[in-house]
């Protein structure tokens, strides 16, 4: 087995990169023509035989044919880094970002940057390789369809799916996909800091919505390790996408990620109730201000009534505050079911989403990080294996 493969005609960067890989990144490398990147299945049986740690896409490889063969490897070989040497312009690097490319770097960089690189791609296959066990046993069931509920806006519920997903992809690096289904004003692309150029209309559109391997490239990467599918930035596209058409990508996605999490807009929306019916479990999100909490309680008995409880319910309360004049009790009693999750009122909370860093992305000392670090741990399998506590299933009537 070799920890590098190499695939280029470039004889002197061959040299520099197995100058770099001396000393403390001993490791084989194994070099080969980027004729080989012509026949895709050759590239993924030798992947399967050596079981390398990374794979560099060098000079001469046609960049078309490195980024069709990262899609394809990226879906089947989801641990391995990958790193394309390439002229390095902005248009090059989301391009291989969007394939599941780990780094870009240029071919004339020298002996040093390239080892530094390395190093950076090795550290996340291990870090891949160390959350694979949570990834396979959450695809035994196809993955965890996670969907953050809120009969009424204003609540924070993006914020807590923002967070959740960014958490979650501490779990599982790279496993998790945060979408975006409040589709006419939804701000999972803001409180991300990002700006796609793919949206759910794309996702459901065309040869995405037969073919995941094509889907994938309509999601965008996020520099904390997971994927967003965010909103269309015009709110009338939301009339051309169809309740069907979200049960198929979400199944689509079900059936890549161990983890999908699903932001709905407020409300039961026909979309938000095609969401529900996927999920395994649903996250409802309430504020401390008794109209929050009696819109929740009206919200779930109407769905009690239609039957459309996923398994496993989490419900949390936002913007926790002594000083509302409520307390926790009076939450629980009016919606007849215990408060899972309680964050307190937090303005590092507020700033990190008002820069679109979310919370948990750089761990921020905070009240309200300990907190949503708990919801997190609530769909981690090994604590659910472990812990013995049961999540709440009762149906609140």
């Amino acid at each position: 087995m070799s920890r590098f493969l190499l695939i280029t005609a470039d004889v002197s960067f061959e040299e520099k990169l197995r100058l770099a890989t001396a000393g403390g990144l001993a490791g084989d490398v194994l070099t080969f023509s980027p004729n080989l990147v012509a026949q895709p299945e050759d590239v993924l049986d030798l992947l399967m035989v050596q079981q390398p740690e990374v794979l560099v896409l060098g000079p001469g490889v046609p960049l078309d044919g490195a980024l069709r063969l990262a899609t394809i490897v990226d879906v089947r070989f989801p641990n391995l880094s990958m790193v394309l040497v390439a002229e390095e312009n902005a248009d090059v690097v989301l391009s291989a970002m969007r394939t599941g490319i780990r780094d870009v770097i240029d071919p004339t960089a020298d002996i040093p940057s390239i080892r530094l690189l390395l190093e950076r791609a090795c550290q996340a296959y291990a870090s891949r390789h160390r959350a694979e066990h949570v990834q396979t046993v959450a695809k035994q069931d196809q993955g965890m369809v996670i969907g953050v509920f809120s009969p009424k806006g204003g609540v924070g519920k993006t914020t807590i799916a923002t967070n959740l997903a960014v958490g979650l992809g501490k779990l599982a690096p790279m496993g998790v996909v945060l979408v975006d289904l409040d589709l006419q004003f939804g701000d999972v692309a803001s409180n991300l800091y990002l700006t796609p150029e793919y949206s759910v209309l794309d996702a459901v559109s065309g040869s995405a919505s037969e073919d995941t391997m094509v889907l994938k490239a309509f999601l965008t990467p996020h520099p904390s390790g997971i994927y967003a599918l965010c909103a269309p930035s015009n709110p009338a596209d939301a009339d051309s996408i169809s309740a069907d058409q979200l049960a198929v990508l979400i199944q689509q996605l079900t059936s890549e990620f161990p983890y999908v999490v699903i932001d709905t807009g407020p409300g039961l929306t026909e979309h938000s109730l095609a969401a529900l019916e996927q999920c395994t479990d649903a996250v409802w999100v309430t504020g401390m201000d008794v109209p929050s909490v009696r819109g929740l309680r009206s919200g779930l008995n109407v769905l009690g009534k239609l039957d459309l409880f996923p398994e496993s319910r989490h419900v949390v309360l936002n913007f926790a505050d002594s000083k509302t004049g409520l307390s926790v009790q009076d939450v629980e009693a009016t919606l007849g079911a215990p408060v899972d999750v309680s964050i307190p009122r937090s303005r590092g909370l507020s700033l990190a989403t008002n820069r679109g860093v979310p919370l948990l992305q750089n761990d921020v000392r905070d009240p309200a990080t300990k907190k949503l670090r708990g919801l997190v741990q609530r769909f981690d399998p090994k604590w659910r294996a472990t812990s013995q506590r049961k999540l709440h299933r009762r149906v609140v009537i």
